[in-house]
C-alpha cells in the first residue's frame, strides 16, 4: 500500500503527473498544473476530478464552446471522441484516470 498526499504534489512543469496505478491498459495518474493543457479528444473514456484548486473545462458540443468550473472535489467524466481543454485558476491538483493511449 502506497499513500500519497495530493494536497502536497508540485510537479517540476505544467501537467507534470506521478503514476498512481496501472491497470494494464488504464492508467490513475495525480496531475499538478497552472497553465491550460490543449485542445484534444481520448481515444477512450476519462475521468477528471479536482482534488485541490480550480479548473475550467472548456468543452466543444455540437460546434458550441461551454465552460463547466470545477471546484476541489468536482469531476467530470468525458466521453471517447469529446474535444476539451482543461485551464486551472491558478495552481490545481487533479486526479485522471484514463487509457494508456490518451493523449
Amino acid at each position: 500500500m502506497k499513500k500519497f498526499r495530493a494536497s502536497e504534489f508540485v510537479a517540476e512543469q505544467a501537467w507534470g503527473s506521478v503514476l498512481l496505478a496501472d491497470f494494464e491498459d488504464v492508467t490513475v495518474k495525480l496531475h499538478w498544473t497552472d497553465q491550460p493543457y490543449r485542445w484534444h479528444a481520448n481515444t477512450g473514456r476519462e475521468v477528471f476530478t479536482v482534488l485541490d484548486g480550480c479548473v475550467d473545462m472548456h468543452v466543444r458540443e455540437n460546434g458550441q464552446e461551454n465552460i463547466l468550473r470545477l471546484e476541489a472535489g468536482d469531476g467530470v467524466s468525458v466521453e471517447p471522441g469529446d474535444e476539451h481543454v482543461a485551464h486551472p485558476r491558478g495552481p490545481a491538483r487533479i486526479l485522471v484516470v484514463e487509457r494508456k493511449d490518451s493523449e
